[in-house]
C-alpha cells in the first residue's frame, strides 16, 4: 500500500500503470505551500506584539511607522489565509480519507495545540481550529456556491455584531481604557508559574474563544472548502478570471480598511479597541483574498520567482510555528530573556522578520533531506499508524 496523499498533493497524472509512492515526498502543487509559508511569516510579524508585550496605540516614531505598515499589510490578513487553508485541508481530508481519519487527525491536532498552549504560549490557534473543524462535517455535501453563501451569511452576522458593539461603545465614557489582550506576566516569573497559569486558563479560553470566534472561523473554513470544491489552489490555471477578481476586489477593499485599522490602533480608548476587531478581520479577509488572487495569477503565469522559497516553509508549517513560539517566548518571557514590555514595534517586528526568514533555508534543507517536518511526521504517524 502507498502512503495516503496529503490534501495538497498535486492531482495524479493519467498513466497506463499504477504509480508506486516510495517515500513521504509527493508531487505537490506549489500554490498552497507558498501561501502557507507566507501566512506563517505574516502571522509571526503580527504576533510579535503579543510576544514582546507592547501596546499598539503607544508607539511613536519608527515604532509607529512599523505598526502602521503591519496593520495595513499583515494584521488580520495572513491569519485569514491560514484559516482558509486549514478549512481547505480539513475538507479535502474528509473527502479523500473519510470520517475516521478526519476525526483522528483533528483530535490529535487538539492535543498538539493544547500542549502548545499550556507548555509554550497562550496564543495557540491549533487547539481552537481543531474542534471547530468538526463543524465542517455539517457542510460535507454542500456545493461551492452553498459554502460561499453560508460563509457570507456567517461573516456578515459576526462582523455586524462586532460593529454594533463598537459603535454602541462610542456613547460610553470616552475615557474608558482600551483592553490589551496581553498575558499578565508580572507576578509569574518562573516557568512553572507561567505554565500553571496557562493550564488553569486553557479550558475557559478554548470555550470562550470558540463561542466568540466560531462563526467567523467557520466562515473562513467554508471559503477554504469552497476553494477545494472548485480546485482553485490545485488547478489555478483553470480559474484566471476568478483570481483576477479576487486580486482587484480584495485589495481595493482590504487596503483602505487596513488604513482604518492603523488609525484605530493609534487610539487608546475602549470603543476604538472594539471597532478594531471587525475592521481587522473584515479588511483582513478582503486583503487575504486579494493576496491569494495575486499569488494565484503569478502561479498561473509561472512567475512565482522568489516567492517559491516560501514553499518549503509551508511544508513544515506546524514545526516552524511551534519553533517560533519557543524562540520568541524564550527571548521575552520572564523565566528566560525577560524582555517582555521592553521592546517597541520596530525592534520586535524586525526580530520576527529575521526569525521567519532564517527558517526558510532551514526548512528547504530539511525538506530536501527528510521530505516532511518533524512534527508533521509525528502527526502523520499518529493519524495513519505508519
Amino acid at each position: 500500500m502507498t502512503a495516503p496523499l496529503p490534501p495538497d498533493a498535486a492531482p495524479p497524472l493519467p498513466s497506463a500503470s499504477p504509480v508506486v509512492v516510495l517515500g513521504p515526498v509527493q508531487q505537490r502543487a506549489p500554490l498552497p505551500d507558498v501561501l502557507r509559508g507566507l501566512a506563517l511569516l505574516g502571522i509571526l510579524l503580527v504576533n510579535a506584539q503579543d510576544f514582546a508585550g507592547f501596546r499598539e496605540w503607544t508607539q511613536s516614531g519608527p515604532d509607529r511607522t512599523v505598526q502602521v505598515l503591519t496593520d495595513v499589510f499583515a494584521n488580520g490578513r495572513f491569519i485569514s489565509i491560514f484559516a482558509m487553508l486549514f478549512g481547505w485541508g480539513a475538507a479535502g481530508l474528509l473527502e479523500r480519507q473519510g470520517l475516521g481519519i478526519f476525526v483522528r487527525r483533528h483530535l490529535i491536532l487538539l492535543g498538539v495545540g493544547t500542549l502548545h498552549y499550556v507548555l509554550v504560549w497562550h496564543g495557540d490557534i491549533i487547539s481552537l481550529y481543531a474542534p471547530l473543524a468538526f463543524l465542517l462535517l455539517l457542510t460535507a455535501r454542500m456545493t461551492a456556491r452553498g459554502l460561499v453563501t453560508l460563509a457570507a451569511a456567517l461573516g456578515a452576522w459576526w462582523l455586524g455584531l462586532g460593529l454594533l458593539e463598537g459603535f454602541a461603545a462610542l456613547g460610553q465614557d470616552p475615557g474608558s481604557a482600551r483592553f490589551t489582550g496581553l498575558p499578565d506576566l508580572s507576578l509569574a516569573e518562573s516557568y512553572a508559574a507561567v505554565a500553571s497559569g496557562r493550564a488553569a486558563d486553557f479550558l475557559g479560553d478554548l470555550v470562550g474563544g470558540s463561542l466568540y470566534n466560531g462563526a467567523w472561523l467557520l466562515a473562513l473554513f467554508c471559503l477554504g472548502a469552497a476553494a477545494g470544491r472548485v480546485g482553485l489552489l490545485l488547478r489555478p490555471h483553470e480559474h484566471p478570471r476568478l483570481l483576477r477578481g479576487l486580486a482587484w476586489g480584495g485589495l481595493l477593499v482590504g487596503l483602505p480598511l487596513g488604513l482604518v485599522l492603523a488609525w484605530l490602533n493609534t487610539r487608546g480608548d475602549y470603543a476604538s479597541g472594539l471597532l478594531a476587531i471587525p475592521v481587522r478581520m473584515g479588511g483582513g479577509l478582503a486583503s487575504a483574498l486579494g493576496y491569494v488572487g495575486v499569488i494565484g495569477l503569478l502561479t498561473v503565469q509561472d512567475r512565482l520567482g522568489p516567492l517559491r522559497v516560501f514553499a518549503a516553509g509551508g511544508r513544515v508549517a506546524m514545526s516552524n510555528y511551534i519553533a517560533q513560539s519557543l524562540i520568541m517566548t524564550t527571548i521575552f518571557y520572564p523565566y528566560a530573556g525577560a524582555q517582555f514590555g521592553q521592546w517597541g514595534a520596530a525592534a520586535a517586528v524586525g526580530l520576527a522578520l529575521g526569525l521567519g526568514l532564517v527558517q526558510l533555508p532551514i526548512s528547504a534543507w530539511w525538506v530536501r533531506r527528510y521530505g516532511i517536518g518533524p512534527l508533521e511526521w509525528l502527526v502523520r504517524r499518529a493519524v495513519y499508524g505508519k
